[in-house]
């Protein structure tokens, strides 16, 4: 059962650092479709113990408007098992790189997010999805060393889709509202060509 830290109200400015390196609980869907991988949680998320739960994240708005999911979420103050229930059924999981809140991305260290990139396998096991979606160019090159590595499907030196395990990977624009070119109909067309990818239908 996914527990919220403050019982199911939105946090307060003041109340934000208290989360400080807190974790996440990821959505863990057996036998997804779609793997979505952020970066780390941000301070309103671990607030909340809800993924991409800020209200100016586009990430829940999008999944809504490009039909992956039929409704939108509004995680602001958590997220109901309800709206968890219909993420899992639509074929969705969710988790992170690095599992520690931070203010910004950026506090990150290289070592962490390659550390976070190398134990995905293990997460892409469990779930057996056919994508893996990572949200957030510059922590990619960052975690894999690939530094030409562009938005979109990734391909290893030959042009064959590069894997985790037996997942194909992606890379997808960052969905915070601090990300001002991932704006909401450029994240709509990159959910359609993922859930093409991954088998998915959508409205």
């Amino acid at each position: 059962m996914r527990i919220s830290p403050l019982g199911g109200r939105r946090p307060k400015r003041a109340e934000l650092a208290d989360f400080v390196g807190r974790p996440v609980d990821p959505i863990v869907t057996p036998h997804a479709k779609l793997l979505i991988v952020g970066i780390n949680p941000g301070l309103w998320t671990a607030a909340v113990n809800a993924p991409f739960a800020a209200p100016s994240n586009r990430f829940w708005p999008s999944l809504a408007a490009s039909g992956l999911l039929p409704r939108r979420v509004d995680a602001a103050a958590g997220l109901s098992a309800e709206d968890e229930a219909m993420v899992q059924a639509r074929g969705i999981g969710l988790t992170n790189l690095v599992d520690r809140a931070t203010a910004k991305a950026s506090e990150l260290s290289r070592e962490e997010l390659a550390a976070g990139y190398r134990a995905l396998g293990k997460t892409v096991a469990q779930m057996k999805p056919r994508v893996v979606a990572i949200l957030g160019i510059t922590a990619y090159r960052d975690a894999t060393g690939r530094k030409k590595a562009k938005v979109g499907p990734q391909l290893d030196a030959a042009g064959a889709p590069r894997k985790i395990g037996s997942a194909d990977l992606w890379v997808l624009p960052q969905p915070s509202g601090l990300n001002a070119h991932a704006t909401l109909p450029v994240l709509v067309e990159w959910w359609h060509r993922v859930a093409d990818a991954a088998g998915m239908a959508y409205a």
